[in-house]
């Protein structure tokens, strides 16, 4: 294969790979369409608000998958090509696009909090276990969990700037702060006006 193909092939395969409606599906195969539910949000809080925290949990881990393996793979197979480190940051970000813009929904999706996890476990797990303090002593203060992801989503660019240090890397964490950003943008308006509800409020 071209090298040309491999940096085209691999952020295609992420975004795909994020496209997958993981919540909405669990939803729909307990009987329950989780769109017209809760938040009505497909991502995990709104799944475990919604059926429960088991089904919360198995659509976390799999929304993490979608963003970490496409990334490990384009890490491992575009080693010795002559930019490696940039088609995988363009594979993280298009698996986190994917999940946000999903083409089987309409370019409508999640938050992309859980694929983003996936995507910096895969590029700079150090990143990733900062922001979980910091997601935890928010939740912890807040309870909120929008606030928690909003606060984690800054975080990781500027400590994979201190411990994975790499512009391409960088790049790929403040894009896809920008993209959580601006998905969260009714959460930061309810945020606003006092009315965001606490993870530990039901439907």
């Amino acid at each position: 294969m071209s090298d040309t193909f491999l940096t085209i092939l691999y952020p295609v395969l992420g975004y795909l790979a994020g496209t997958i409606p993981t919540g909405l599906l669990i939803g729909l195969s307990l009987g329950v369409d989780i769109r017209t539910r809760g938040s009505g949000n497909i991502g995990a809080t709104n799944v475990a608000r919604v059926i429960g925290k088991k089904w919360g949990i198995i659509t976390l881990v799999a929304d993490m998958l979608k963003g970490f393996l496409p990334v490990l793979a384009a890490r491992l197979g575009c080693d010795g090509l002559p930019n490696p480190q940039a088609i995988a940051a363009l594979t993280g970000l298009a698996a986190v696009a994917g999940h946000c813009f999903s083409i089987f929904l309409r370019f409508k999706g999640g938050k992309g909090v859980a694929t983003a996890v996936g995507v910096f476990l895969a590029s700079c797990p150090l990143s990733v276990a900062g922001a979980f303090l910091v997601f935890f002593a928010a939740m912890k203060k807040w309870g909120i969990v929008s606030v928690a992801s909003l606060l984690s989503a800054v975080i990781v660019p500027v400590l994979i700037h201190l411990v994975c240090p790499g512009m391409e890397q960088e790049l790929m964490g403040w894009a896809i702060a920008g993209v959580i950003w601006f998905k969260h943008r009714d959460n930061i308006k309810r945020l606003l006006a006092g009315t965001e509800k606490s993870f530990r409020e039901k439907e």
